[in-house]
């Protein structure tokens, strides 16, 4: 901390993360198990990049769309797991003032940036199954591109809008944080200034971007399952849905846990319990995402099994 002389009380310049749990015995196994899940997060995404990228027949919308998001979640996990396993090794973690305003904004621009991707492939699905016509002209290779674009231009905007409201709070102590990142709740809850300012920006911001997002994705499944019902054949109907399954399930995943810690009454769960669904959000969906859409997808399978077979037979 460092004394401000035209005021009663000394300013934060760094601050103590208390992580999940202070058992030592538990911080090993959780050690170990959060870095073999980062460590499949990595490698699985990684994987899924390289095959979208160097096999011709997943050179579609959907997959294009789909590298983004493997690339996003990479970005998520790696914002807090790797400062998460340090929190583990050692007996009081410290992370300065600027690494917890980067820490927040750099997890508000990857949260807001899935969002979009998640809505811009829920548009994608929209598209090949109510208006497969026009599916080469709507998701042409430009319009994919602009899509994307939008979406970081989104994430970049929703973090300056973060990062903002961080540095309009100001911390006097305490500093320890009750969680093992820097979150906003938290963080709230150490200011020893006026938040009303933060909160409205933050509730504003987050609550656009996740009523915009879902409202795309609901108006394009309502036209999705109605195409779906309408069509005669049986196995039309289940390639169309096949199609759909993975995605959904991302979506389900992804907001269910976000709406559980960002919109339900913190009165409703406890810290413990916010800690364990903020470690589900970070840790394991950007995990299960890759395993979720290569085992739903027979395209990717395909594709993994032929660059499998190639290495072993060359």
């Amino acid at each position: 901390m460092t004394f401000s002389e035209d005021r009663n009380y000394t300013a934060v310049t760094e601050f103590i993360l208390l992580g999940l749990t202070d058992d030592p015995v538990l911080k090993v196994i959780l050690f170990t198990i959060i870095l073999c899940i980062y460590l499949l997060t990595m490698s699985g995404n990684l994987s899924t990049i390289f095959l979208i990228r160097v096999s011709s027949q997943l050179h579609h919308p959907m997959y294009f769309f789909l590298s983004h998001l493997a690339s996003i979640d990479m970005g998520i996990s790696s914002s807090v797991t790797p400062n998460m396993l340090v929190n583990f090794l050692i007996k009081q973690h410290t992370i300065s003032y600027i690494g917890c305003s980067i820490q927040f904004g750099s997890a508000a621009f990857f949260g807001t940036v899935e969002c979009f991707l998640l809505a811009a492939m829920a548009y994608d699905r929209f598209v090949a199954i109510c208006n497969p016509l026009l599916y080469s002209t709507k998701m042409s290779t430009a319009a994919c591109i602009q899509l994307v674009i939008g979406c970081y231009i989104q994430g970049f905007l929703n973090a300056s809008f973060f990062t903002l409201s961080f540095f309009l709070l100001f911390f006097c102590g305490p500093n320890k944080i009750n969680h093992f990142y820097c979150d906003f709740a938290p963080l709230v809850e150490l200011s020893c200034s006026d938040v009303s300012v933060s909160v409205v920006v933050i509730s504003f911001s987050a609550g656009f971007i996740t009523m915009i997002t879902m409202f795309v994705i609901a108006i394009s499944y309502s036209y999705i399952f109605i195409t779906i019902m309408k069509m005669h054949s049986t196995d039309s109907r289940q390639k169309a849905f096949s199609t759909c399954v993975s995605h959904l399930t991302a979506v389900t995943l992804f907001y269910g846990t976000a709406i559980f810690i960002y919109v339900m009454p913190k009165s409703s769960y406890s810290t413990d319990q916010n800690k364990v669904l903020s470690v589900f959000y970070t840790v394991v969906i950007p995990m299960l995402n890759p395993l979720i859409y290569s085992l739903r997808n027979n395209e990717i399978k395909n594709t993994l099994k032929r660059h499998i077979g190639k290495k072993i037979f060359s």
